[in-house]
């Protein structure tokens, strides 16, 4: 993506239902799971670059033995961190106790990791907060099993403070007001109330309190307390949770804005945000991985029963279209076709924008992200070509010879690879002036490939500050000279700011924004914006399910093809000799295109919660009163 954004997060959960003697006599190691946890997160480090986690729980060990062990790290490359630290650990522990051998009982006992549940977990961190405090998962210490709680997860929550509120109402003191905290901490408060309800019930049958501790874990209603502690969240999330005696369960928000997969098999049951994870990972077909449902939660229990119960009333299904675009793993069978379809279907703006004229055009695509939608636009084009070869064939069949249909058969769409990221060069200089330089060349071209009648058409993921377009790629494509540039984005104008986990939080951020304000200026009309700011700052005090977004009045003065060309415009600069044209994506068609996921609220703000409306005001007031502040 010209204009990187940063993305939270992923998930991996598994949880072995076979004894380990099982996975030694039959893969051979006594570490099957461990294994399949760094290749379930090594497979979604493009989720997550900032951090990463993992956790392990024993099941059924005799008190006074350690049955968690967690281990994180915010180092440059996290995973292989976690996985190397986790390694060095059990290597010594084989070392220094070199008779343990093939004992699978002692491995379990005395080596710290080995278990029969896991949870890992990679992110990227939305507010810039890169601490190992902040690395998932987060752990809820307690002397009684039951209720520790160790949680991951990949959601962002746009009522935070509510939700602190909420815990200081109950009687707590929680750390920091943070999502992660105060939704583990909200867990936690009704897993305690279940855990001695359930306590007393067992006193009241006469069970003395050793016997009640296995029968707290047989009842415990793992529904019921997410039900009760997901009363009031607001956001999009997908969050993993284990309780220190083995039970387990991964939660999906009502409009199913952030992903889960699963799988199950009578040796695992495996959850992760990415379906050709566990696909590759498990080496199973793409119908065998599910979809867990919206507002529902899958959850294993310590016997290894699997259920999916409901926990909040499903809405209509918002699942983010940014996922399929951008940030999930091309390699989805599903995905892999959405993105050439949102190639094919764009072809017609980008021939109205060459006039048809593919003789003359050269068609390439940035970043490497953007490629398979390249692919789709190519065979558009290609079959628009072939359409026009018949034309002229059936219109001239009577006069046709040889040589003029051997040369109409060997006209062929143009592709070149006309731009290269230089992953060496980093733009670590803060002074603009040297640092513009420096982004400017991020790019290399290839020279020779385009000639001066030629249109370059090059497609992008999305479009979201134009900064590196402005500062570096249309500046590197003019060097090739052709006649007319044309960005391609695969995505709409993004127009709102994101508050699900994607960091776009500010409106002055996006490039279409700054185009719109442009317009309103132009033609008189910068009224309206004073006008929207009375309006949101009107609503300033409702409640979330009051709010209306009026920051979409902004937009509505204008075609989004006035906003395209304003766009252009200013991503443009006098020494640019070619042409600059810059095409978006239709919201319809992205719909065609990405049928399961309509959550478009980034390109229509039509937002699948409450509280987004309150979070686009709140990013407008912000943008207004000049407040360099985040709107969640």
């Amino acid at each position: 993506m010209s204009d990187a954004l940063k993305h939270e997060c992923g998930i991996a959960l598994v949880r072995l239902l076979k004894p380990l003697e099982y996975y030694k006599e039959k893969y051979g190691t006594a570490f099957y799971g461990i294994q399949k946890m760094y290749l379930m997160m090594e497979k979604q480090h493009n989720r997550g670059q900032d951090g990463a986690g993992f956790a392990s729980i024993k099941l059924d060990v005799e008190p006074g033995q350690r049955y968690i062990s967690r281990v994180r790290s915010n180092h440059a490359q996290p995973i292989q961190d976690v996985f190397k630290q986790i390694n060095e650990r059990i290597s010594e522990e084989l070392k220094a106790q070199p008779e343990i051998g093939d004992d699978i009982n002692k491995i379990k006992s005395e080596i710290p990791y080995v278990g029969e549940l896991f949870l890992g977990h990679v992110r990227y961190g939305t507010f810039g907060k890169n601490s190992i405090e902040s690395v998932h998962p987060f752990l809820r210490q307690s002397n009684w099993m039951h209720r520790n709680l160790i949680l991951a997860g990949n959601f962002n929550m746009t009522n935070v403070k509510e939700l602190f509120e909420n815990l200081v109402e109950l009687g707590q003191h929680p750390k920091e007001m943070a999502d992660t905290v105060t939704v583990m901490e909200k867990i936690g408060h009704f897993l305690d109330k279940e855990v001695m309800q359930l306590y007393q019930d067992c006193k009241a049958e006469g069970y003395s309190k050793r016997e009640a501790s296995p029968v707290i874990a047989e009842r415990l209603d793992i529904a019921k307390i997410l039900a009760r502690s997901a009363k009031n969240l607001d956001g999009g999330y997908a969050m993993a949770g284990l309780l220190g005696h083995g039970d387990a369960f991964v939660f999906r928000d009502p409009a199913g804005i952030r992903p889960a997969y699963f799988y199950q098999d009578d040796e695992v049951v495996v959850v992760a945000s990415e379906r050709p994870v566990i696909q590759t990972v498990f080496n199973v077909p793409f119908e065998s991985v599910q979809e867990i449902d919206p507002g529902n939660a899958l959850i294993i229990k310590k016997n290894g029963k699997v259920s999916m119960n409901q926990i909040l009333e499903p809405t209509v299904k918002k699942a983010c279209s940014f996922e399929r675009i951008y940030f999930s793993r091309g390699s989805d069978a599903e995905i892999y076709q959405e993105r050439k379809n949102l190639g094919k279907l764009i072809l017609p703006a980008v021939l109205n924008a060459i006039d048809s004229d593919t003789d003359n055009t050269v068609f390439s695509y940035i970043p490497n992200t953007a490629e398979t939608s390249f692919y789709g636009l190519v065979e558009a084009a290609q079959d628009f070509l072939n359409q026009r070869k018949n034309n002229y064939i059936l219109e001239n069949r009577n006069t046709l010879t040889a040589e003029t249909l051997q040369e109409l058969l060997a006209v062929k769409i143009r592709t070149e690879k006309v731009a290269i990221k230089d992953a060496k060069l980093r733009t670590f200089i803060t002074e603009d002036s040297s640092r513009d330089d420096l982004v400017a060349h991020v790019y290399d071209v290839t020279y020779g490939v385009i000639k001066p009648e030629d249109n370059l058409v090059i497609i992008d993921d999305s479009i979201v500050r134009g900064t590196t377009l402005k500062m570096s790629i249309i500046k590197m494509m003019d060097r090739l000279k052709p006649k007319r540039i044309v960005i391609v984005s695969s995505a709409p104008q993004i127009r709102y700011p994101d508050c699900y986990g994607i960091d776009m939080a500010k409106l002055e951020g996006l490039v279409a924004f700054r185009a719109a304000l442009t317009l309103l200026k132009e033609r008189n009309l910068y009224h309206i914006v004073d006008e929207v700011y009375a309006k949101c700052k009107a609503q300033e005090n409702f409640a979330d399910k009051d709010v209306v977004n009026y920051v979409t009045a902004i937009y509505d003065q204008f075609t989004p093809e006035e906003i395209s060309d304003k766009i252009a415009e200013m991503l443009s600069s006098p020494e640019i000799n070619a042409e600059v044209k810059i095409i978006f994506q239709k919201v319809e068609d992205l719909h065609i295109a990405c049928p399961k996921n309509l959550g478009d609220w980034y390109f229509t703000g039509d937002y699948p919660t409450p509280g987004g409306n309150r979070v686009v005001n709140r990013a407008f007031m912000n943008f207004y009163e000049g407040k360099d502040a985040r709107a969640y």
